[in-house]
């Protein structure tokens, strides 16, 4: 019975995984990836090319032992103003507790964070205009639950005026 249970859970975790992985590839934007290991490269200059507007929405799936689901999410003059649940968990989330999502700044900050800190895994791809479209953070590959992936799609810049 214990097996079974387990099997079922590793086949969840697989198929997540492999919508995660196809969701991140099918952007049709031209990514460059980064690495904690390589803050030089080519997609180092791409991401700090990018400004961050004042006011924008884009699509956040987070893989978070805190926030996890798909949301849509606005921002105004740099602050989250509205936040809509995708999914069954993002609902959930946003009905049972005040729930904290991040700007594409705060999600920048939160890999700045861990390359200082030294984490195991701190990289990032970016679009061609240099907004990161996925954020993968691992601070220690032995401690289960610190692990932390952001899909960023459906960015939509405010219209100016």
């Amino acid at each position: 019975m214990i097996a079974g249970r387990f099997r079922s859970r590793s086949l969840s975790a697989a198929a997540l995984t492999g919508t995660l992985l196809c969701v991140s590839t099918a952007c049709g934007d031209a990514h460059t990836a980064i690495s904690a290991k390589t803050p030089g490269s080519a997609g180092a200059r791409s991401a700090a090319a990018w400004r961050e507007p004042a006011s924008y929405a884009y699509t956040l799936t987070s893989t978070t032992q805190v926030l996890a689901g798909t949301f849509r999410i606005e921002v105004r003059d740099g602050a989250v103003t509205k936040v809509v649940g995708l999914d069954e968990d993002s609902r959930r989330q946003a009905r049972e507790q005040r729930i904290e999502v991040p700007t594409i700044g705060e999600l920048l900050d939160r890999l700045e964070k861990a390359r200082e800190d030294n984490a195991e895994e701190a990289d990032a791809r970016f679009a061609a205009d240099g907004r990161p479209v996925r954020i993968s953070l691992d601070w220690d590959r032995n401690t289960i639950d610190d692990e932390a992936l952001y899909l960023i799609s459906a960015y939509e810049p405010a219209p100016a005026g």
